[in-house]
C-alpha cells in the first residue's frame, strides 16, 4: 500500500527533523567499488568519529549524534571520479576532494567545515553556485 501524500509542511517537518536543524554542510563520502578498494571505509569512519567528537554530526541522540548538529554525513555509491578516490564532496560549497585518507579527515573538518578554508592539496574541483567549474591550482592536471 502506498503511503498517503502529506500536504502540511509541519507534519513533514515532524517526520524529517533535518529540515529544522542548523545544517551548514553536507559531506558525501564515496563508498563505491573503486573507492572501496582504496580504504574509503576508514575515511567514512574517520569523518563520523571526528564529527561526533566535535558535536557537529547531525542525527539521533540515541545513535550518538547531535539532533542540532550542523553537518550531515552521507555514504554514497559514486561521485564520478572513483579511479582517484577515495572521493569526498562537500556541499553547498561544491568542493570535490580526491585521494582522501583517514589521516586527512581532521584537516578537512578543521579547515574546511569549521573555518571555511578549502584544503587545496586535496581539492580536485569546485563547482560554485554559478555553475562554472574551477580546478584546484595545485591539482590542475586532474580531470573530473
Amino acid at each position: 500500500m502506498k503511503p498517503p501524500f502529506i500536504e502540511e509542511p509541519d507534519k513533514l517537518r515532524a517526520l524529517a527533523p533535518v529540515t529544522t536543524a542548523p545544517i551548514r554542510h553536507h559531506v558525501f563520502v564515496c563508498t563505491g567499488k573503486s573507492c572501496s578498494a582504496r580504504d574509503t571505509a576508514e575515511v567514512l569512519a574517520a569523518f563520523e568519529s571526528e564529527l561526533r567528537e566535535r558535536g557537529l554530526l547531525f542525527g539521533r541522540e540515541a545513535k550518538g549524534k547531535n539532533p542540532r548538529g550542523s553537518i550531515v554525513l552521507t555514504e554514497c555509491a559514486s561521485v564520478g571520479f572513483c579511479s582517484i578516490g577515495p572521493a569526498v564532496m562537500v556541499y553547498p560549497d561544491g568542493v570535490w576532494y580526491a585521494q582522501v585518507r583517514a589521516s586527512d579527515v581532521q584537516q578537512i573538518v578543521e579547515e574546511h567545515l569549521m573555518n571555511g578554508r578549502v584544503v587545496s592539496r586535496l581539492a580536485l574541483l569546485k563547482l560554485p553556485a554559478t555553475g562554472s567549474a574551477e580546478t584546484s591550482p595545485t591539482n590542475s592536471e586532474w580531470e573530473a
